[in-house]
């Protein structure tokens, strides 16, 4: 199944793609997406390796979401406040 990955803020910076198709088994869930992403590049690896939060189709999910074809995951550090 195909699925469509966002990057926002330091993780865009740090990965340099904003935007990305990935190839994933059917029942795959965002863990498994991330750690794909994290072997494609030392980059990735790093972008990933702080707490992202993820959000499916603009909700925010955790880990355990369970992805469809054509859903969108999008990646972005912890915000915090000040």
């Amino acid at each position: 199944m195909q699925i469509s990955v966002k990057t926002f803020a330091q993780t865009r910076e740090v990965c340099e793609e904003p935007q990305l198709s990935l190839t994933l088994n059917e029942g795959a869930n965002v863990a498994e997406a991330i750690a794909l992403l994290g072997k494609r590049s030392e980059k990735w690896a790093l972008a990933l390796d702080a707490n992202v939060l993820t959000a499916c189709n603009q909700q925010l999910c955790d880990q355990d979401t369970v992805l469809r074809s054509g859903d969108e995951l999008a990646l972005f550090p912890p915000v915090t406040g000040g």
